[in-house]
């Protein structure tokens, strides 16, 4: 029996690792870290910021299970021209992990608009991966207070946007109780090594930095709370009512994937690119769930030319 719960933990986890956007460790220049406290609807929430850079302000907003550590590719090149900001979502990353259940796509978003209204950004980009994606169709879609005239541009990075079939893993990580003893199960190095191969088109690049990078959070009772909740609440019930409503966003839209992507497929790239009318298209070939990773670079030059098409 022992060994039953054992090998389930590790197929859970290891899943869950999988389906979550990783992180690959970067070479390029330092960047500065600070926290900033939000007086959000939830109350106070105290954010990790990472900023480098000067100029107009790119917004970076990481997926599920990472933080601002998965744009350290791309942060350098953005940051010669951009004053360029990444953010811990709530519940990830260094920012504060509360025990609560305000961890849905419009949760983020309530916590990252009262940021962009409290730091006064104008002019923004806001670049969102993966669930960061999510959070970002949510702040376009925002249409009430000062928020949509403070958005100029975004960029959706293998972005979840649409209904489709929860992994069985999910299901059985909504199941109380069951998260918790899968993860306690198996040692976080291995979920990590496991999600690396799994969502890596080229496990080449997967380094031993970038496996204790991602393990580290997982140590974390707050951050395995999080992770949980955040799952309970990935598919948001009125998600088909949200999609009709991309065709209302006014600004120039950037979409980004790869063509390999397992965990949201190139096609809802594809429909993306169809639903938004300012939507424009890059896709990558050769490359898993994180373009900002595997091919950094090149996502960095996408964006950058796209911006310089729509300053």
């Amino acid at each position: 029996m022992r060994r039953r719960f054992l090998l389930l933990g590790f197929v859970l986890c290891a899943a869950l690792a999988a389906c979550a956007p990783v992180m690959v460790a970067q070479q390029g220049a330092a960047a500065a870290v600070s926290y900033k406290t939000v007086r959000t609807p939830a109350g106070l929430l105290r954010l990790a910021v990472t900023e480098s850079g000067r100029g107009k302000p790119i917004l970076l907003l990481h997926g599920f299970a990472t933080s601002s550590y998965t744009w350290q590719g791309v942060m350098p090149e953005l940051a010669r021209k951009h004053r360029v900001i990444a953010v811990d979502l709530r519940g990830f990353g260094a920012s504060d992990k509360p025990l609560d259940d305000k961890y849905s796509v419009f949760d983020q978003a309530d916590v990252i608009q009262a940021f962009i209204e409290q730091e006064n950004l104008k002019d923004l980009t806001i670049v969102g991966h993966s669930f960061g994606g999510g959070v970002t169709l949510a702040l376009a879609l925002r249409s009430k207070g000062t928020l949509r005239s403070r958005i100029r541009n975004i960029v959706l990075v293998d972005s979840v946007a649409y209904k489709q079939p929860l992994p069985i893993f999910f299901r059985m990580l909504q199941v109380p109780g069951l998260a918790e003893v899968g993860m306690a199960l198996v040692p976080p190095e291995v979920q990590s090594e496991q999600g690396l191969k799994l969502a890596y088109y080229d496990h080449e690049k997967i380094t031993e930095r970038s496996i204790t990078e991602y393990a580290s959070p997982l140590r974390s009772p707050a951050a395995k709370h999080a992770l949980v909740k955040t799952v309970e609440q990935i598919m948001p019930p009125n998600i088909d009512e949200i999609a009709l409503s991309y065709s209302t966003i006014r600004v120039p839209t950037l979409v980004v994937w790869c063509d390999e992507d397992k965990v949201v497929p190139s096609v809802f790239g594809q429909r993306l690119k169809a639903d938004i009318p300012r939507a424009e298209l890059v896709m990558f070939s050769k490359c898993g769930h994180m373009p900002q990773e595997e091919k950094p670079a090149e996502t960095a030059r996408a964006i950058e030319s796209f911006l310089a098409r729509h300053p």
